[in-house]
């Protein structure tokens, strides 16, 4: 059906205090250590109690009055929805630090699969980053500072540290599916696609941020800060020819380049990269994040996070303009999400519609009114 992608958005403070330690004493989190995980679960819990947890269509402010997440998801025409999302404000007990993710699933248990890595995913996340911090600060863990390149600029440690933490993570949480007794991760499957402030981007599959920001002469612009992982890119079709999987199009669906398995008509991926889809990562499909960062400065007004949903009927431009004229910036998820349903029914008559959903995250207070017409 499509993917999943998660979005983190980790905000200003780059440090993790202390008071919490989410991993406990020798907890091997690349295993997904039992008690750094209960540590998780008991933060959770109290987010939850809290009320700084939303998981479903809506908006909270978030790192503060002037920052707000918009978040609204549409079933689509292929049956049950396997988008799902989440934002979690004072992620990891930091006041200043707010996780975004957005999953999309594939497959007949789809969005088992992503609503299993929605859970699973940001535990695992503190638990590394913890680790790695306490490796850091201690220089005690040979093993995980020999992974580590922290160097002598500060700012490249900590993207080194969270790369490190997105790899980790990553791998434990595809581990942890293809292990679990309840949920069928064989043939479905969902991508990941994470964002963190500085901004640090972790991408695994093919939905995609965009950021909106104000160009020199006063426009307001788009930057695309991910890459689309489909078996179309050159790299990642000749990763899976070289692991014996197949890349070809249908032909009733010329220029749409699927992953196949050696010897059968099956999955026909429409995506690279993705968590679960264990029957072809012996041939070529990876859950291995590309990790990336880019400073946010004043001129950065706000990231949207979408499924293919929205990409494939919106343009960057397009969405930054949907988002930038709405005057409520709570509603502005949704009105992204209705105006690609409409693009849908326009550009793509008698084909299903995908499940389209959203997440607009917005960095500062609201422009004046005239900004947001200023599109150049």
């Amino acid at each position: 059906m499509g993917h999943l992608s998660a979005m983190f958005k980790l905000a200003r403070s780059l440090s993790m205090k202390k008071s919490k330690n989410f991993c406990g004493d020798g907890d091997n989190v690349g295993g997904g250590g039992g008690g750094g995980r209960e540590a998780a679960k008991a933060m959770e819990k109290e987010a939850k109690k809290n009320e700084l947890i939303l998981r479903s269509s809506g908006y909270m402010n978030v790192a503060g009055p002037n920052n707000l997440a918009s978040l609204f998801s549409k079933r689509g025409e292929k049956g049950v929805n396997q988008d799902c999302f989440i934002v979690w404000e004072e992620f990891g007990c930091q006041e200043d630090m707010t996780f975004c993710g957005i999953f999309d699933g594939h497959g007949s248990w789809g969005h088992f699969v992503a609503k299993k890595v929605r859970e699973s995913l940001p535990s695992h996340l503190l638990c590394t980053w913890q680790e790695a911090l306490a490796a850091a600060e201690s220089s005690s863990d040979d093993y995980l500072l020999d992974e580590i390149d922290l160097g002598s600029d500060k700012n490249l440690q900590r993207f080194n540290m969270w790369k490190h933490c997105y790899l980790r993570a990553c791998a434990a949480v595809d581990h942890e599916l293809e292990q679990h007794r309840k949920i069928d991760s064989f043939y479905s499957g969902t991508t990941a696609l994470t964002i963190g402030e500085l901004l640090y981007v972790a991408n695994v599959g093919d939905s995609r941020a965009v950021l909106a920001t104000t160009s020199e002469d006063g426009n307001l612009m788009p930057v695309q800060l991910t890459v689309d992982f489909k078996p179309s890119l050159p790299q990642e079709a000749k990763r899976i020819v070289e692991c014996k999987g197949r890349v070809f199009c249908l032909d009733d669906e010329p220029g749409v380049q699927r992953v196949w398995l050696p010897d059968e008509e099956s999955p026909g991926l429409a995506m690279s990269r993705a968590f679960g889809d264990h029957c072809i990562k012996d041939f070529g499909l990876i859950s291995v994040p590309e990790v990336t960062q880019r400073r946010i400065s004043g001129k950065d007004q706000f990231v949207i996070m979408a499924t293919d949903g929205v990409w494939d009927v919106v343009s960057n431009q397009e969405a930054v303009q949907i988002v930038s004229a709405v005057a409520d910036r709570s509603k502005a998820a949704k009105c992204l999400v209705k105006a690609a349903m409409k693009a849908w029914r326009r550009r793509r008559r008698g084909i299903a519609m995908d499940d389209i959903s959203a997440v607009c995250l917005f960095l500062h207070s609201p422009p004046p009114p005239a900004f947001a017409t200023n599109m150049g």
